[in-house]
């Protein structure tokens, strides 16, 4: 269950920043994370770089504070949801 409330909150969130101009590093940073973020939760066990998993999701919130204050909370979202997985 919570495995599919991150799945649904990264789709919340892809949702909200089509709606959003990003620069392209952001843009990439954001398809990254989305990406090691499902092969995290595609995998039977908690890998060694799920730390940074969480370091990118941070750097990327942090991004998005200014310009973007939703996307920031879906992305507070993730990460809560991502350490109450254990991640």
């Amino acid at each position: 269950m919570s495995n599919e409330k991150v799945r649904d909150l990264l789709a919340k969130l892809n949702e909200e920043v089509q709606k959003t101009e990003l620069d392209a590093k952001t843009r990439s940073s954001l398809q990254d994370l989305d990406a090691d973020i499902h092969q995290l939760l595609d995998s039977s066990t908690v890998e060694p770089s799920s730390a940074s998993v969480v370091e990118q999701a941070k750097l990327l919130e942090a991004r998005f504070a200014v310009d973007h204050p939703t996307a920031e909370r879906v992305m507070r979202e993730v990460i809560d949801m991502l350490a109450k997985i254990g991640v």
